[in-house]
């Protein structure tokens, strides 16, 4: 959530972040809501003044012994007056909170301004992707002739995008999520976090999710609660309503969990594959910054993303997402996308953003330094990395000409030393 009070002194800004976004919203509106809240509470305002006034003109005529009869009427009057108005106050506020539940987190000037993925520029390439001297297959078909993926049962137990995956392709998601989780727990700072999957209304609000999206969300029907799309969710809100020592920032939490997501209005994008599913494993990172080091933080947690695809020998590059492609409480967002033979392209593995102080305000999360004044942190959050869509980068990027694929050598410890995937019978 922005800062009301910075957008009623600058609705300026409001309106270039909107435009620059290329946001339905119309920073008119607020302008309007804003203005009538401001006129009416001054009306309430008079009007208390003019009871306050003739209530006290009373009890100075009832103490001088004069009549006041003629008097009690107006008072009427003015209290029915400002009852209705508080009622319309309220509701007006109310309404102009709505509103701004709905307005996306204002871009960082650094961003680049563009209007889709189209405008967003490349900043910097790893690895060099790898020739092959036989037809690439893509990674579907390499899951399901090694016996590892299951689509046809799993549409048979859940419907689309969902996938079963047995043996090797079992023990492999499971190998990536320590594989990451140790990275991050070991070399880079992060404690591990064990989350709950289903959360509260108040807790998707928090982080943006709701209410603007909550047609993207598997939704509960008997306590209202809601199956996690990303463990930034319950990551982000562990410190919702404290306010946290400045001295202990930054404090950096990871987590494996499971993602659910139904993926609405994505009809016919990706339904090959495991690259975009209803369900999936990811490991997320979260960081609490310091205003002042944030955008210092996220130079950091992308990195930490970009490491895990070069212990894999996986080719990257990393994107700045422009205004018109920021996710709605990102401030600002590099993209880690990987490379795939066989749709010869980069895809998104992984997505680091700043949310500032966006989420932090939903959240209630402040920090203080000792003998200061509290204010809100800066919440960060990326993905360290979703194994799914690591697993088809695996698949098509170390696939052999005899049908088999070679796994990197740094999984060896985590799949008991076995890293080629050979086609049954061999």
């Amino acid at each position: 959530m922005l800062d009301l009070k910075m957008i009623q002194k600058n609705p300026e800004c409001l309106v270039l972040a909107l435009t620059n976004r290329h946001s339905d919203l119309n920073a008119q509106d607020f302008i309007d809501f804003d203005s009538k809240r401001r006129s009416m509470t001054t009306q309430v305002e008079e009007l208390k003044r003019e009871l306050n006034a003739s209530s006290a003109m009373i009890a100075e005529m009832k103490r001088k012994g004069e009549p006041v009869e003629g008097h009690f009427e107006r008072l009427g009057q003015l209290s029915s007056e400002i009852k209705a108005l508080d009622g319309k106050l309220a509701a007006l506020k109310t309404d102009e909170l709505n509103w701004l539940m709905g307005v996306p987190n204002i871009p960082d000037a650094s961003v680049p301004v563009g209007r889709d993925e189209r405008d967003n520029p490349t900043l910097r390439t790893w690895g060099t992707p790898r020739s092959f001297d036989f037809p690439v297959r893509e990674h579907a078909e390499i899951g399901q002739s090694l016996g590892g993926f299951d689509f046809e049962r799993a549409v048979k137990l859940s419907g689309s995008r969902f996938v079963v995956l047995y043996d090797w392709a079992a023990r492999l998601d499971r190998a990536l999520m320590a594989f990451f989780l140790d990275q991050h727990t070991k070399n880079e700072g992060y404690i591990e976090v064990s989350p709950p999957y289903i959360v509260t209304g108040k807790t998707m609000t928090g982080t943006g999710q709701l209410p603007k999206f909550e047609e993207d969300l598997f939704k509960l029907r008997e306590n209202e609660g809601y199956l996690i799309p990303t463990a930034e969710v319950p990551l982000t809100n562990l410190h919702a309503g404290e306010t946290l020592a400045a001295e202990d920032l930054p404090l950096a939490y990871c987590a494996a969990t499971p993602c659910f997501r139904s993926e609405a209005g994505s009809a016919g994008k990706d339904t090959r594959g495991i690259i975009r599913m209803h369900q999936f494993n990811k490991v997320e990172m979260v960081r609490f910054a310091h205003p002042d080091t944030s955008f210092q933080e996220l130079e950091r947690m992308t990195g930490h993303a970009c490491h895990l695809l070069e212990l894999l020998g996986l080719p990257y590059r990393v994107i700045a997402l422009c205004t018109g492609d920021l996710g709605f409480s990102a401030a600002k967002t590099y993209d880690v996308e990987v490379w795939l033979p066989s749709q010869n392209t980069y895809r998104e593995i992984s997505s680091c953003s700043n949310c500032t102080d966006f989420q932090a305000r939903r959240a209630g999360i402040r920090c203080k330094p000792k003998g200061g004044k509290s204010q809100f942190v800066h919440t960060l959050n990326g993905s360290g990395l979703p194994t799914g869509r690591t697993i088809a980068a695996l698949l098509e990027n170390g696939q052999q000409a005899d049908g088999s694929v070679l796994l990197p050598e740094v999984l060896a410890p985590y799949l008991g030393g076995e890293i080629r995937i050979e086609p049954k019978g061999k």
